[in-house]
């Protein structure tokens, strides 16, 4: 079990890192262009896009530095369950958005979440 915890939280940290860096670094407008499914950037202002990048990687950080550490390792299902949370956000807005296929996606994700939340609890 600790392994699959291991493997989903850096598989998890690897994309919300990603994700992170992306929305804060990039102009809304060139992220709504890499996929159809990026469009909601769009319907928020830049501060907003730039805050959910930050609230990524600090996710993302959270999710493997205090396991890995071994310093405060309490944090890491804290971590995971702010992402969940996040992803909770990006349902509603793709079902808003009428892109329920995108929105089930974002469910896995949020079950990943709450997978090494609960798993590190």
């Amino acid at each position: 079990m600790d392994t699959a915890l291991w493997i989903v939280a850096w598989l998890l940290a690897v994309m919300y890192a990603v994700s992170g860096v992306g929305k804060m670094f990039l102009p809304r407008e060139k992220i709504a262009g890499v996929a159809s499914a990026a469009g909601w950037v769009l319907d928020f202002g830049p501060g907003t896009v730039k805050f959910i990048g930050v609230v990524e990687i600090l996710g993302a950080v959270g999710l493997i530095l205090p396991a890995l550490l071994d310093i405060a390792p309490e944090l890491v299902p804290l971590a995971a369950l702010g992402l969940a949370l996040v992803m909770a956000g990006a349902v509603v807005v793709r079902l808003r958005r009428r892109e329920p296929l995108v929105a089930l996606l974002d469910l896995g994700y949020l079950a990943l979440c709450a997978f090494v939340a609960i798993g590190r609890a």
